[in-house]
């Protein structure tokens, strides 16, 4: 008898054991993991939904050549109009319905919405098109890893170029009255120092859903100000390059890049009208000459072609949105046939020396357990009326 219970026990240990084994992963089968994403498909920064749009055409290239590791990826991408109560919604969504392994590229103001809902519940918050600080610290959001440089350093190396360059200059700022428009002006008052106050003129501000930014433009050009700043998106940013040619203000004039994609934003203003514009940015430019033989580009054409068809080139979110898709199949090869969400995270803090197709020469991947920051270094560009001209150095934030 004792025999026959033992066995009996061992038997049921060994179900179990093997139960606990093929627990299955959410959004993982043998043949799929099924992504999450929202996107503002309308609302005023519709103009981001290209992001969305080429994440998809970037997992079809991917699945069209077997997908990873024997899988295919499904992305489900919502529209959330960029509203954070509706993207919270959706998200909830995705988690709880549509049961997605995890959510990446979640654009813009949205992710202030959903972190700590996807923290709370565990689920990687992989990659988001947003570049706040809070994006970018494991030991308060374990869950959740940015990938773009902070928007507090894109400020602060503005103002080195402008304490190098233009000492005495007398500043004015247009910024979005949101996360992203302020971490752009702590990062620039950051860097200025102990100069920011007597350098910063004049500041104004505007909300998401206002009609236009005319008498905000009107208002910083009566500052007196030779040097303007707009932080904000592409719909404001091409009213505000519009307005200033129109008032015969010619400042010294940097853009956050969030508002520097030539077909977004500089094309309906007018490409004579954003001539000498300054930003910031870490990727190739695939209309750049210098890069016309550059096996990256030449990729990135491609795919262009076999899977954005009819798509402008010029739009700078096409390149932003195929590395960071790079930089997501990185971590899915990464985690063999463990999908679990602790790995996927556990992937993508261990990156070390990876290299994402478009990124300039120099830039590398490095993550780890206390370091949430993948992409870490910028360069200054001008646009020169065609196209966006790099300058100066890579500038590192580590």
């Amino acid at each position: 008898m004792r025999s026959l219970l033992a066995a009996v026990f061992l038997s049921a240990m060994a179900f179990c054991t093997q139960a606990e084994e093929k627990k299955p992963n959410p959004g993982v089968t043998d043949t799929e993991i099924k992504i999450g994403q929202t996107m503002p498909y309308s609302g005023p920064a519709s103009a981001y939904a290209t992001v969305g749009r080429a994440h998809a055409a970037f997992f079809e290239m991917i699945n069209a050549k077997g997908g990873i590791n024997g899988r295919k990826l499904k992305l489900i991408s919502l529209d959330d109009s960029m509203v954070p109560p509706r993207a919270l919604e959706q998200v909830r969504r995705l988690v709880e319905q549509e049961q997605v392994a995890f959510t990446f590229g979640i654009l813009g103001l949205s992710n202030m919405a959903v972190q700590l809902y996807l923290n709370q519940k565990k689920v990687p918050h992989l990659f988001p098109a947003v570049a706040g600080r809070r994006f970018h610290e494991p030991k308060k959001a374990p869950w959740t890893m940015g990938w773009v440089p902070s928007f507090e350093f894109e400020g602060r190396v503005y103002a080195e170029y402008l304490l190098q360059n233009k000492p005495d200059a007398r500043i004015a700022v247009l910024y979005m009255n949101d996360d992203l428009g302020k971490e752009y002006l702590k990062g620039l008052k950051l860097g200025l120092g102990d100069k920011a106050a007597k350098m910063i003129v004049a500041e104004a501000t505007h909300e998401l859903f206002d009609p236009s930014v005319d008498s905000q433009v009107i208002q910083l050009k009566a500052s007196g100000a030779d040097t303007l700043f707009m932080f904000t998106i592409p719909k404001f940013g091409t009213q505000t390059i519009r307005r200033v040619h129109e008032l015969g203000w010619k400042p010294l004039h940097f853009t956050g890049y969030p508002a520097a994609s030539i077909g977004a934003t500089l094309a309906p203003a007018g490409l004579d009208k954003s001539v000498g514009l300054i930003t910031a940015y870490f990727g190739k430019d695939p209309l750049d000459p210098e890069y016309v033989n550059d096996t990256d580009v030449k990729e990135f054409v491609e795919w262009m072609k076999a899977y954005n068809k009819g798509a402008d080139m010029i739009d700078g979110a096409y390149g932003y949105a195929y590395m960071q898709g790079h930089l997501l199949m990185e971590v899915l090869k990464r985690c063999g046939d463990d999908l679990s969400r602790e790995n996927v995270m556990r992937q993508a803090a261990n990156l070390k020396d990876v290299r994402l197709p478009l990124t300039l020469p120099g830039i590398v991947i490095n993550t780890s357990p206390e370091d949430f920051r993948p992409v870490t270094q910028l360069r200054l560009l001008r646009f020169d009326g065609k196209r966006w001209n790099y300058f100066g150095p890579l500038v590192n934030e580590r």
